[in-house]
C-alpha cells in the first residue's frame, strides 16, 4: 500500500474511532445543563428544536433565579470572611441534590458532602439513546428543577416522581446542572455503593470534590459508615436548609450531636437544629431576617423562644429568601459559631 493511501486510511480510521468515542463526563453534564458541549456525537442533538427549547427555558429560569436570589446570597456571604473564606469541608445534611446553595455560600471549600434519601442515579451515554427518550428524560429533569428555581428548595415527593421515569435519573443529573451552570467543569465521576464522588474544578481553576450519599440520617438508620466518613473530613462548616424540622424530634439526635461536635460554623434556617439546643455557654448565635413562624405544613414546630429572640434583636430584612417561606421579605437565617 502506498504511503499516501496508508495515511488516508489511518486518518479515516482515527476519525471513525473519534466519532464513536463516548462523550466526556463534562460534555454530558454540559448537554444536560442546556449548554453546548462541543462533542461531535452530541452536536446533532443540540440542533434539534426540542433541545434548543429546553436550553432556552433553562437559561431563562436560571438567569431569573440568579438575579432574584443567588446574587443576593453571594453579596451577603462576601462580607463575612468566616463564610466565603471557608476552605475546608462543607457538611450539608438533608440536602438532597442541592449543591447550588452549598457552593453559593461556600465557594472556596475543598470538599462538599451532601446527603439525602434520593438515589444517586445515572447519566448514560446520551449519543446511544433514542432522541425521543432523551427529550422525555430532560423534560422530567426540567420539571424537577422548576420548584428549586422558583422557591429555592426541592419538594422531595415530586422530585422522586420526576427523576425515576427514565434513564437519566436520580440526583446525578441535577448535580451536573448545578455544577455546569455555576461555571465549574467536571474531571471525573466515581461511584461507590450508594454514593458518588465528583471531582471538578471551579471557574477559577481550583480543584474541588463533591460527595453525595444516599443515606438515612435517623437514629438507627444505618448511617455509621457515612458519619465516620464525614468525621474523617472534618471539622467543617455546616449548612442546613429546608430540613423538614427532623432534628426537632428525638429520632435524629445522633446527627444533631454530630453537627454540634464537628462544626466550626453552622448556617441554617429554623427547620434545622432547634434554637433551644444552642446553649449560650457553648455557642455564639446571630440572627438575620424575620421569624414569622413555620409555614402551615410545619405549624407545630413554632419556636416561641426563637420568636422572642428575634423580637429582642430587632434585626432587619435578610435580603434574600432562606427557609420554607420563599418570599424575600420573609427570609430567615441563623448563624452559630462555637465559643
Amino acid at each position: 500500500m502506498k504511503p499516501t493511501l496508508l495515511l488516508t486510511v489511518l486518518a479515516l480510521l482515527v476519525g471513525t474511532l473519534a466519532a464513536r468515542s463516548q462523550p466526556s463526563v463534562d460534555d454530558l453534564a454540559k448537554f444536560i445543563a442546556g449548554l453546548p458541549a462541543g462533542d461531535p456525537g452530541l452536536a446533532a442533538v443540540e440542533r434539534e428544536s426540542w433541545w434548543l427549547t429546553y436550553s432556552g427555558e433553562l437559561d431563562r429560569k436560571w438567569a431569573k433565579m440568579d438575579q432574584r436570589q443567588l446574587e443576593r446570597v453571594r453579596a451577603w456571604a462576601s462580607g463575612r470572611p468566616e463564610i466565603v473564606g471557608a476552605s475546608g469541608t462543607v457538611y450539608y445534611m438533608f440536602s438532597g441534590p442541592d449543591f447550588l446553595y452549598a457552593r453559593t455560600f461556600f465557594p472556596n471549600a475543598s470538599t462538599y458532602i451532601l446527603c439525602g434519601t434520593e438515589p444517586v442515579g445515572s447519566v448514560p451515554d446520551i449519543t446511544k439513546m433514542d432522541p425521543g427518550n432523551v427529550a422525555g428524560d430532560l423534560n422530567n429533569l426540567r420539571q424537577a428543577l422548576d420548584t428549586m428555581l422558583t422557591t429555592h428548595y426541592f419538594i422531595t415527593k415530586d422530585m422522586r416522581v420526576d427523576l425515576t421515569r427514565g434513564s437519566i435519573g436520580g440526583t446525578l443529573p441535577l448535580l451536573f446542572v448545578f455544577l455546569e451552570k455555576s461555571g465549574c467543569s467536571i474531571n471525573a465521576v466515581n461511584f461507590s455503593g450508594p454514593s458518588v464522588e465528583i471531582d471538578f474544578r471551579s471557574p477559577a481553576g481550583k480543584r474541588q470534590s463533591l460527595y453525595y450519599f444516599k443515606t438515612d440520617l435517623s437514629n438507627g438508620g444505618g448511617n455509621g459508615a457515612f458519619l465516620t466518613f464525614c468525621k474523617r473530613h472534618g471539622p467543617g462548616v455546616s449548612l442546613l436548609k429546608s430540613a423538614s424540622y427532623l432534628m426537632h424530634g428525638d429520632g435524629f439526635s445522633t446527627i444533631r450531636n454530630f453537627l454540634f461536635a464537628n462544626s466550626t460554623l453552622i448556617i441554617q434556617d429554623d427547620s434545622g437544629i432547634p434554637f433551644r439546643d444552642f446553649e449560650q455557654r457553648r455557642w455564639n448565635v446571630r440572627l438575620y431576617g424575620v421569624y414569622d413562624g413555620p409555614i402551615p405544613l410545619f405549624a407545630k414546630y413554632y419556636q416561641s423562644d426563637l420568636a422572642a429572640a428575634y423580637k429582642q434583636s430587632r434585626v432587619g430584612d435578610l435580603g434574600f429568601a432562606f427557609g420554607y417561606a420563599w418570599q424575600i421579605p420573609k427570609g430567615l437565617l441563623i448563624e452559630a459559631t462555637p465559643k
